[in-house]
């Protein structure tokens, strides 16, 4: 059986060579690809298994150790110093953190600072704390209400000179000053409500 196959393989690649030879102008890619298969490549069913070839980097250990240690994440900067608990350096140079210069403990504002907090009880009747407040605005110094209220005193006292250089903000005010109008009238309970 061999015999016959092996007699019938020779006989097609002599058709093919003879195919290429003779009418390579009539069928130009079938007659040249048959005669070039016949020649270089064998059948597949003759075919030998082929193993897979690996390529080998370093043939012996002593050339690996030639070419130096191993190269991890090359090119990679990395910002972060993990090497203990110094300080993170960059060219060896201190971070920008500005320099600790202690507050001065005994300036004015902050040694006087609550000197005046008791002053009704401590002192002699004179003074009251609202006229020591002077960290607060003059027009709020001892007022007492809600935020509908305050903003009223405040355009009653600057209404005139911010419809002048603040225009703006006079806008947001009177809008402020007008929904506050209709949610305190409009949207709460009051105390007559029960009595209704």
């Amino acid at each position: 059986m061999t015999s016959a196959f092996g007699g019938l393989l020779q006989s097609l690649g002599c058709v093919a060579q003879s195919v290429s030879r003779l009418a390579p102008s009539v069928l130009p890619g079938v007659g040249v690809g048959v005669g070039v298969g016949a020649r270089t490549a064998p059948p597949s069913s003759t075919a030998t298994w082929t193993p897979s070839v690996t390529q080998v980097r370093h043939r012996y250990y002593s050339e690996k150790l030639e070419k130096g240690p191993l190269l991890r994440n090359y090119g990679y900067n990395d910002y972060l110093y993990h090497k203990g608990l110094l300080p993170h350096m960059k060219h060896n140079k201190r971070l920008p953190i500005p320099v600790y210069r202690p507050k001065n403990l005994w300036a004015e504002k902050r040694a006087l600072f609550g000197q005046n907090d008791y002053i009704d009880i401590l002192g002699d009747g004179t003074l009251k704390p609202t006229n020591v407040a002077y960290s607060v605005p003059p027009w709020l110094r001892g007022f007492k209400g809600n935020e509908y209220q305050m903003l009223l005193r405040k355009r009653k006292m600057f209404g005139n000179t911010m419809r002048l250089y603040r225009p703006t903000k006079f806008q947001e005010m009177n809008k402020r000053i007008k929904y506050l109008y209709r949610f305190l009238n409009q949207k709460t309970r009051d105390y007559y409500w029960d009595k209704a």
